[in-house]
């Protein structure tokens, strides 16, 4: 995985703007994804982000960059929570929630709804695509809106030009660790 990969597609956590990314990595028999994990970790732990494989096939990872105090934050939504509770998760630290996401996401064909908590999502609009995603969509970005979208607007305005500053940057040689903001008592 290059830095100009992960830059593309998790800047926004990168720079502390969400709380977390997904992505997927193409991988093959060369492929040591559990090699990369730990040498982006070596670089982003200190900087108040985790990396961790949410699920692998034979073909692809998929990769979760997050911040888990964000995360922690985000959970403690009553919404969220209830959101959760409603699909079978347990009462427990974010950590442990995300163990039970990728239960579910190795034993469910298509991707958990819910999954947009652990991406920052409004909780409210993460409900409505989970009961309905076609009816009363606002506006669509990185997820669904369908409540404030005048706000989702402006997030995903932001989430694009974090992503083009942070690659021009890149380019212009500044490395992936100098780009990520750090958070201090993060973890």
């Amino acid at each position: 995985m290059s830095e100009q990969f992960v830059l593309r597609h998790a800047s926004p956590t990168l720079a502390g703007l969400k709380t977390g990314n997904m992505f997927t990595v193409k991988i093959d028999k060369d492929t040591n994804i559990c090699k990369e994990v730990r040498e982006l970790n070596a670089i982003l732990t200190k900087k108040g982000l985790r990396v961790i494989p949410l699920k692998r096939t034979s073909t692809y990872a998929l990769i979760y960059v997050y911040r888990p105090g964000r995360l922690r934050q985000d959970l403690q939504d009553p919404k969220a929570r209830q959101i959760l509770k409603n699909k079978g998760y347990s009462e427990a630290k974010a950590e442990r929630l995300i163990m039970q996401l990728v239960g579910r996401l190795s034993e469910e064909g298509s991707f958990p709804h819910e999954i947009g908590l652990f991406l920052g999502y409004p909780p409210d609009d993460v409900e409505c695509f989970m009961n309905n995603p076609c009816d009363g969509v606002k506006c669509s970005g990185c997820w669904k809106a369908y409540s404030d979208d005048e706000n989702a607007r402006k997030t995903f305005s932001r989430y694009k030009k974090c992503t083009d500053v942070y690659q021009r940057m890149n380019l212009s040689g500044k490395s992936l660790s100098q780009l990520t903001v750090e958070v201090k008592n993060a973890v």
